[in-house]
Formats: structure tokens, C-alpha cells, sequence
């Protein structure tokens, strides 16, 4: 059984987003693994307390991150083609 485990920042996404991400994951399986896949295929989202998160030693919060779900500031609110502006 194909799964796939997505683990992102509490309040981040919305019900809408967390359903794409379900939905295209799976798409991407049946594609790899042909059609036999799709009735298998477990996709989970979890969503991660505020503060459970770190990169490089640092704790990372939601406002760090750019704030709560549909605030536009995620890449999938980006225009295709679009670079990210500010630190890199």
C-alpha cells in the first residue's frame, strides 16, 4: 500500500489545501504505480504544534513562518514563475 506522510506547521493550510495535497499525491501514485494503486493509496497530513518545528537548532513559529492559512504567503499562493522575495 503506497502512503505518504506530509507533516506541516498547525494552522497553515487550509481544508481545501490539505484536500489537494491528498488528492494530487495520490494522482502521483497511480501514475508511478499504475491505477491498482489509487484503492490503496494512505496519504496523512498532520499538522504540527506551533514551536514543533526547527531548522538549524532554531524553533521556527507560525509567525515566523508568514502566519495562519490563506494569509497568501505560502508557494502554492505564488504565481507560477514568481520568485520568493526577502531573505534566501
Amino acid at each position: 500500500m503506497p502512503f505518504a506522510n506530509f507533516k506541516v506547521p498547525e494552522k497553515t493550510l487550509t481544508p481545501q489545501q490539505k484536500a489537494q495535497i491528498i488528492t494530487r499525491t495520490t494522482e502521483l501514485y497511480a501514475e508511478i504505480y499504475g491505477e491498482r494503486a489509487r484503492a490503496n493509496t494512505m496519504v496523512l497530513v498532520e499538522e504540527v504544534a506551533d514551536g514543533g518545528w526547527g531548522i538549524s537548532g532554531d524553533v521556527l513559529t507560525l509567525a515566523e513562518l508568514g502566519g495562519a492559512a490563506g494569509t497568501g504567503t505560502g508557494e502554492a499562493d505564488r504565481a507560477p514563475g514568481t520568485e520568493r522575495t526577502g531573505d534566501a
